[in-house]
């Protein structure tokens, strides 16, 4: 049994939920997203609830019942109150700029990296802090590892860009012969 799955996703207002055959379509307040379930899970709408179900007791079924309720659970997140990520960029020279729908990198490369923004996705940079905001949580998470891609923090002396709560395990340089 999904553990996962069992739990009714709690509708906030301001969400409209339809449900037609095997698509789920959510609709929030500047957006329309679509779920897809190709029949594999049953949908029911109780009470500003929505409950998802294994139609059989398969294995591969029980995945799909817990993946699907989490996608869409993710989705009434994202367009509830949205999704952020936040990267730290620390190393002598290296900094970050917003200008219009590009993000700039200098990050000790010949030249500037340019990261152009995706729609329905806000990036902000204050001081070291980039800023990812956004109503998808695969595409956040997305483009917060495709920026982290371009200078991932070395373990010596913690150069790079990393995630604002990631650990950094330091190893020890080297030594000099005395």
């Amino acid at each position: 049994m999904s553990r996962v799955g069992k739990k009714p996703i709690n509708i906030p207002d301001g969400i409209e939920v339809k449900i037609d055959d095997s698509k789920i379509t959510f609709k929030g307040k500047k957006e329309i997203k679509e779920l897809e379930t190709h029949g594999r899970v049953g949908i029911k709408m109780q009470d500003k609830q929505l409950v998802f179900s294994s139609l059989d007791n398969m294995p591969q079924s029980r995945a799909f019942w817990g993946t699907y309720r989490a996608l869409a659970n993710n989705i009434v997140i994202g367009l509830d109150s949205g999704f952020t990520k936040v990267l730290e960029i620390n190393g002598v020279g290296y900094k970050a700029s917003v200008s219009g729908k590009i993000l700039e990198l200098a990050l000790g490369f010949s030249h500037p990296i340019k990261y152009p923004i995706p729609n329905n996705v806000e990036i902000s940079v204050e001081k070291n802090t980039i800023t990812i905001k956004g109503s998808d949580k695969q595409q956040i998470g997305q483009i917060a590892a495709e920026i982290r891609e371009f200078r991932p923090p070395e373990p010596y002396k913690g150069k790079g860009v990393k995630y604002s709560d990631e650990v950094i395990l330091r190893k020890a340089g080297k030594t000099s012969k005395k």
